[in-house]
C-alpha cells in the first residue's frame, strides 16, 4: 500500500517529481500541505540552464571491454549502454523525472485486459543513412531478442510477446501471453534499441540508428568516437558536435585526466578522494542517490551455496553498515538482500537484516560445518571500491568461522569470463522501472542474467501472476512475497544500495540529472551540452 512516509522519503531522496508525487498522493488519497497533516517535500529545483550547441565533449568511462560490440542484445556496462544511447533510439523513455515517455513510440493504448497493445509510431524519422524508419524496423528489432535460439540478455523480459503484428507502416501490436499492465516500460530497455531491418533480421554490425550522434568507429576496449546526426528528429536534445567515449578503468587515472583536462566528465569517482575532487575550483561533483544495488552472486546449484543454510550463514556474515560507512563513504545505504528499494511501486520493508556471526555460525552449523572457506572473485571492473568491499567482507566472515579467498579477477573480460562463470562473485545492477522487468532479467528461471542460478517455484508462479493481475492491492501482496522468498532463500548477498557519484569539469552543463541509471540514465551524450 502506497503509504505517505514512503512517498515522502522517494520526494526527498529526489526518486519522484513534484508531479508525480502531487498525481500519487492525490490518486492514493493521501492529504497533503494545507490540510496540515502531510507537508510536500521541497523537490529539487532547475535554475532552467540554457543549452548551448557545439564542442567536441570527451567521456572517461569505468567500463569497457575487449569483448564490446555493436549488438544491443550484449550491451553489459556502462559504456557500451551509453553509446547505444547516443546512435539509437527507443520506443519509450525514461525521462530525467522518471515519467515514461514516447521516443519512437508516439503514443500507445492496451486492450481492456492488457494483454495486447497498440504502438503508433512516429512518422519523418530516419536512420543515419536517411532511411526511413517503419514498423517493420520495430518488428525485426523486436524479434532479434526473441526465440528458443536468443542468446539476448533481454530475452526474459521478451519472451511473454506471444506474437508481433503490423497495422499499416507506423502501427505495432504486440499480443501478449498473458496480461502485462507495466509493458510499455520495457520497451525503453537500453537493449531494445530500434535498428534498421535488413535480410530477415537487423543490422546492428553498422551501427546505423536513428539517435542523435552517427557513430564513426568502436575499438571495443578502448574508445567509440560520435558525430552529431544532422537529420536528427529532436531539436533540442545531442548538442555536442562530436562525443569521445574513452574506457579508463583505473579511478586513479581517470580522476587525473579530469583534473588534467584531458577529459571533459568521467563516472565513478573514487569515494576515497571525493572531498579533494570537491575542493577543486574547476570541477563539480553530482551525486545522486539511487536503487542500484551491489551485490555478490552464489551459483545456488554448486556447493556449498547450493545449501541455503550456508547461504544464510554468509548473509548474516557481512556488516553492512561499516560496508556503507567504510567503502561508500556514506555515498550509499544498507541493503537487505534483496534488489527492490524504495524508488520502487512495490517496495516491501521487510525486516533489515544485520550483522551476526553468533547467527550465521547457527546456519554454518546447520549446513554441517564447523567452518567455511570459499572463494570469491572480485574486480575493479564491478565497481569502484569492488575489492575493498571483498576485503572487508571477509574480515567480517572470520568472525563467524568463515574464510573467503580474494581473488582478484581482470578487469577487462570480467563480465564474460568470471561472472556467471565462477560459483561465487560480485557484480551490480541499475535499477530498472518495474520490479517484474528485474525479476524477469534476473530470478526467473531461464532469465538470461540469473547470476545466481535459482529455481525457485513458488517464485516463477507468482512473477507470472504479479504480471498479469490488475489489481493493485493483489500485485502489492505479490510483489511483497516474491521479495520476502529472495531475501529468505536467495543466492545473492546483497548489502547495499549505492548513489551515483560522477565529476565533470565546471564548462560541462546539464539540467535535473536522472536516478534511473549511471550517467544521467545512460543519456549523457544526449542531455548534456558546454556551457557558452
Amino acid at each position: 500500500m502506497t503509504s505517505s512516509k514512503h512517498l515522502d522519503r522517494q520526494a526527498r531522496l529526489g526518486l519522484i517529481s513534484r508531479r508525480r508525487f502531487l498525481k500519487t498522493t492525490a490518486a492514493a488519497g493521501i492529504v497533503t500541505a494545507g490540510a496540515g497533516t502531510f507537508a510536500i517535500p521541497a523537490f529539487g529545483t532547475n535554475s532552467a540552464p540554457t543549452p548551448k550547441r557545439g564542442g567536441h565533449f570527451r567521456l572517461g568511462l569505468s567500463r569497457g571491454s575487449t569483448t564490446d560490440g555493436l549488438d544491443p542484445a550484449k550491451y553489459a556496462d556502462v559504456f557500451m549502454q551509453s553509446v547505444g544511447f547516443a546512435i539509437h533510439n527507443y520506443l519509450t523513455e525514461l525521462t530525467e523525472d522518471g515519467d515514461l515517455v514516447g521516443e519512437l513510440a508516439e503514443n500507445w493504448e492496451p486492450a481492456p485486459d492488457a494483454s495486447r497493445w497498440v504502438f503508433r509510431i512516429r512518422k519523418g524519422v530516419t536512420f543515419h543513412d536517411g532511411k526511413p524508419m517503419t514498423s517493420a524496423d520495430v518488428v525485426a528489432s523486436f524479434n532479434h531478442h526473441r526465440g528458443e535460439q536468443s542468446q539476448s540478455a533481454a530475452k526474459g523480459i521478451v519472451d511473454p510477446i506471444e506474437s508481433i503484428e503490423t497495422d499499416g507502416s507506423h502501427t505495432v501490436i504486440f499480443n501478449l501471453t498473458a496480461p502485462n499492465a507495466d509493458f510499455p516500460a520495457v520497451t525503453s530497455d537500453y537493449h531494445m534499441a530500434i535498428l534498421p531491418a535488413k535480410d530477415g533480421g537487423v543490422d546492428y554490425e553498422s551501427g546505423n540508428g536513428c539517435g542523435g550522434y552517427i557513430l564513426e568507429r568502436l575499438e571495443p576496449g578502448v574508445e567509440a568516437v560520435v558525430t552529431r546526426n544532422p537529420s536528427y528528429w529532436k531539436s533540442d536534445r545531442a548538442w555536442f558536435d562530436k562525443v569521445t567515449f574513452l574506457a579508463i578503468t583505473d579511478a586513479a587515472a581517470r580522476t587525473n585526466a579530469l583534473r588534467t583536462g584531458q577529459i571533459d566528465a568521467m563516472d565513478r569517482v573514487d569515494l576515497k578522494t571525493v572531498n579533494l575532487l570537491k575542493m577543486d575550483p574547476n570541477l563539480m561533483v553530482n551525486s545522486v542517490d539511487s536503487d542500484q544495488i551491489y551485490y555478490f552472486p552464489m551459483n545456488t546449484q554448486a556447493a556449498p551455496f547450493s545449501d541455503n543454510n550456508v547461504r544464510l550463514a554468509l548473509k548474516h556474515a557481512i556488516d553492512r553498515e561499516d560496508l556503507v560507512t567504510r567503502v561508500l563513504k556514506g555515498y550509499g545505504r544498507v541493503g537487505n538482500d534483496h534488489p527492490i528499494g524504495g524508488s520502487y511501486r512495490y517496495f516491501a520493508d521487510l525486516p533489515q537484516r544485520h550483522y551476526d556471526p553468533d547467527k550465521a555460525r547457527h546456519y554454518l552449523k546447520k549446513a554441517g560445518h564447523d567452518s567455511l572457506s570459499v572463494d570469491l572473485s572480485t574486480s575493479s571492473a564491478v565497481f569502484t571500491g569492488a575489492v575493498d568491499a571483498a576485503v572487508l567482507f571477509k574480515e567480517h566472515a572470520a568472525k563467524a568461522g568463515i574464510n573467503i579467498n580474494v581473488r582478484r579477477e581482470p578487469a577487462d573480460g570480467y563480465w564474460d569470463n568470471v561472472w556467471m562463470k565462477r560459483p561465487w562473485s560480485m557484480s551490480y545492477s541499475s535499477p530498472r522501472v518495474t520490479e517484474d522487468w528485474f525479476f524477469s532479467q534476473y530470478y526467473s528461471a531461464d532469465a538470461a542474467w540469473n547470476d545466481t542460478n535459482w529455481q525457485n517455484e513458488r517464485f516463477n508462479t507468482l512473477l507470472v501472476q504479479a504480471r498479469a493481475e490488475l489489481d493493485s492491492d493483489k500485485r502489492v501482496q505479490m510483489y511483497a512475497e516474491m521479495q520476502r522468498l529472495i531475501h529468505d532463500q536467495g543466492g545473492a548477498v546483497a548489502p547495499a544500495f549505492s548513489a551515483y557519484v560522477s565529476a565533470a569539469r565546471n564548462n560541462v552543463g546539464h539540467g535535473k540529472i536522472a536516478v534511473n541509471r549511471d550517467m544521467d540514465g545512460n543519456r549523457i551524450a544526449e542531455r548534456w551540452w558546454f556551457k557558452g
